[in-house]
């Protein structure tokens, strides 16, 4: 393996590669990585897996004559960039001509400066592998519990170069670790499995007691439950279910899609979308979030979007390709990797609290929802319709009265944000600290159940 490059050298490497790419008469933004990832496996009491890795990758977006080629390299000697080089101009003359694209962001000199996500590590390897032995001890020291069959610790450093030809030079480095663990439980004679994770940029913010309680209620909880009989229901989503679900449709908000017509918002700007209480913004920074960067995929500052306002669609995410498709200004949500053409992303997903307590979001009857299976091949993100598999519990009054499996759900998730009856005034965060919602109490879902 090649050592990784220091700062300086990679900086020097990145202006000669800008020089050649000005030598043939194009223009570039080029993307280096370099990541060093740690991780444990705990398998029957013993280390099932102990696992050092560094790697490190170049990839060029090259555009000449209005045409663009990516390509990318995991060796940054000369003979192997020059290839790459050679690979995007070659991949460049087959491509089609895309108006849109060309490098816009000029001396963008960003270094992403929060020492939140990269905190100097000084836990001892020893306490790593101890964490990892213990969500499975204690896991499988929990009553019924027969088999606890992931069971990792997970760190790892990343460090990114954004450079281009308008003299732009980018940084950003952060470090983050995790846990998981999963548990399953038999007991007269049916079983059920729950797993999850727990996200953070310290070791000591990694919880493994409360991760084992949270996994080993749903599973436990969830073992006797049945189906009820089939209906409408009023559904509470949790946190993670809610992100997993809003994730098979957040091509709504891509101002990319909007440019390959696939985007059912696409004309929806400036109309409403969501009911009056439904508020989005894609934020920069959120204190303990996993997703800052101080900067976007061609090197323009994040900040703050207001999405959805009140239920009406305020903006796309653009880029600076998407957003001269539609005569709009750039917002800061370029997505691209080494390895990847240009997109849009969200930073952290944050809707607005409402105006409900949570006493109110879970009076009367309605059906938590904390369990969702096979959700990409069930939903169809531009008609909006799905279908999944579901587990919860069916809730009265905030109290989970009675277990429910072997259901389905369905209905149509662009209406959906339409039929809110409650929205709570307080946040919660999904386990990848990504994504933020208060409680939202949703209307006559479909269940076909018994």
């Amino acid at each position: 393996r090649e050592r990784l490059m220091s700062t300086l050298d990679m900086n020097n490497l990145l202006t000669r590669l800008l020089d050649k790419v000005a030598d043939l008469g194009a223009e570039a933004d080029v993307i280096a990585n370099q990541e060093k990832a740690f991780s444990l496996k705990a398998d029957k009491g013993e280390l099932g897996e102990y696992k050092v890795t560094s790697s490190q990758q170049l990839g060029i977006r090259l555009i000449k004559e209005g045409r663009v080629g990516i390509a990318y390299s995991e060796s940054l000697d000369e003979l192997a960039l020059d290839a790459m080089l050679q690979d995007a101009l070659d991949a460049s003359r087959f491509a089609k001509v895309d108006a849109d694209q060309r490098i816009s962001v000029a001396g963008s000199r960003i270094t992403t400066d929060c020492a939140e996500i990269h905190q100097p590590d000084t836990t001892a390897v020893e306490e790593k592998i101890a964490l990892a032995l213990r969500l499975e001890a204690d896991m499988l020291a929990q009553p019924d519990v027969t088999g606890a069959p992931y069971n990792s610790f997970f760190e790892g450093e990343n460090r990114l170069w954004l450079a281009n030809s308008l003299g732009s030079l980018c940084q950003h480095s952060e470090f983050s670790v995790g846990c998981y663990t999963s548990a399953l439980v038999e007991r007269d004679g049916r079983q059920s499995m729950h797993s999850q994770g727990q996200y953070g940029r310290r070791f000591d913010e990694l919880d493994s007691q409360t991760l084992i309680e949270q996994i080993y209620a749903v599973a436990d909880g969830l073992l006797p439950g049945e189906a009820v009989p089939s209906g409408r229901y009023s559904v509470l989503f949790s946190t993670n279910c809610f992100a997993s679900l809003f994730g098979c449709f957040q091509g709504a908000l891509s101002g990319k899609w909007a440019q390959q017509g696939i985007n059912p918002w696409r004309d929806k700007v400036g109309q409403s979308v969501a009911s009056r209480w439904l508020t989005l913004e894609s934020r920069a920074y959120m204190p303990g979030g996993m997703h800052i960067k101080a900067f976007d995929g061609e090197g323009a500052p994040t900040s703050d979007l207001l999405l959805i306002g009140e239920g009406e669609l305020k903006t796309l995410l653009h880029n600076s390709a998407t957003a001269r498709h539609f005569g709009v200004a750039s917002n800061g949500s370029a997505a691209r990797s080494a390895r990847s053409a240009l997109d849009v992303t969200a930073r952290h997903l944050v809707f607005g609290t409402g105006p409900h307590g949570e006493g109110e979001v879970q009076s009367g009857d309605y059906l938590e929802l904390i369990k969702l299976d096979g959700l990409h091949s069930g939903a169809d993100a531009v008609s909006g319709d799905f279908s999944f598999g579901a587990s919860g519990f069916l809730c009265r009054d905030g109290v989970r009265v009675q277990p429910v499996r072997g259901i389905t759900v369905a209905g149509n998730f662009y209406r959906l944000l339409g039929e809110l009856e409650a929205v709570g005034d307080t946040l919660h965060h999904n386990d990848g600290k990504g994504f933020y919602a208060p409680l939202i109490r949703f209307g006559g879902l479909n269940i076909a159940g018994k």
